[in-house]
């Protein structure tokens, strides 16, 4: 049994072990299954939550008619159809896209977002995205980062700045010991696919703090970076996009990066 003062220091930096996810060792039926359980865990664990009180809010704060998403490592697209729901249900119009490397996933992108036309499924590489400069108004994350090295990180947060024209927004995991204890006790009475269950947990560990995550967007040379905190352990980063704020080539290191309070429910 690992003893307290060995649990703190698990957390003192991010692991760089690799996930199942990462490594490739596990069978068609596990990954399926892993799509799943990831979609309820989004729909639990904040992913959802954390879209509405963000990337939602400033859409519907500038009253934007018309809009356009990307979204890069959008998984089975589980996030990209709660936008396109929110955009009907308020009268907007949506053009979105998911970029998956995974060729299952950007499959199951188009598979199950048949009554969503306005979804597109593009199977591409987070550092070289298949885009122009500014192509989408926003481009956005989630649960993505974590799965690689601080520099790879910085490498990615560059490429989502590149191709939006109004901001970007990173969705991940807030690496928390509170977090991880609930996960690895109460979360396995309801997760039950290996991937979901093992992953999840060494993805707390992979994952960031609120400091880590801004210093790695001030990196990045990202402009008017902010990180926020969900309920529950979930760490969003926002930035502006540079075509707001003149030419790239000119953009010092930002100065105005800031760390958020949790937006709704306290988290310790």
């Amino acid at each position: 049994m690992m003893l307290l003062p060995d649990m703190f220091e698990q957390f003192q930096q991010r692991s760089l072990e690799l996930e199942h996810l990462d490594i490739g060792d596990y069978t068609a039926e596990e990954y399926e299954g892993c799509m799943v359980e990831l979609q309820r865990v989004n729909r639990w664990l904040g992913d959802v939550r954390a879209l509405r009180h963000s990337l939602l809010r400033q859409i519907e704060k500038l009253n934007l008619r018309s809009f356009s998403v990307l979204d890069v490592g959008a998984g089975s697209g589980e996030l990209l159809r709660v936008v396109a729901d929110w955009a009907r249900k308020h009268g907007r119009k949506a053009r979105l896209a998911g970029v998956e490397l995974n060729t299952r996933s950007a499959a199951a992108i188009a598979e199950q977002s048949t009554t969503f036309p306005e979804i597109a499924a593009i199977r591409g590489d987070a550092f070289r995205l298949p885009f122009a400069d500014n192509e989408f108004d926003y481009v956005m994350s989630s649960l993505f980062t974590h799965h690689f090295k601080n520099g790879d990180v910085v490498a990615i947060l560059r490429e989502l700045s590149r191709v939006s024209a109004r901001g970007i927004f990173v969705i991940d995991l807030h690496r928390h010991l509170v977090a991880y204890y609930f996960y690895t006790t109460i979360g396995r009475l309801f997760l039950h696919n290996r991937l979901i269950r093992e992953d999840g947990a060494l993805s707390i560990l992979r994952s960031f703090t609120p400091e880590e995550l801004l210093e790695l967007a001030q990196r990045a040379g990202l402009e008017n970076a902010r990180v926020a905190r969900h309920f529950p352990y979930r760490l969003v980063l926002s930035a502006s996009s540079p075509l707001l704020l003149g030419p790239r080539a000119s953009r010092p290191p930002s100065l105005n990066a800031s760390l958020a309070g949790v937006s709704g429910s306290t988290v310790p």
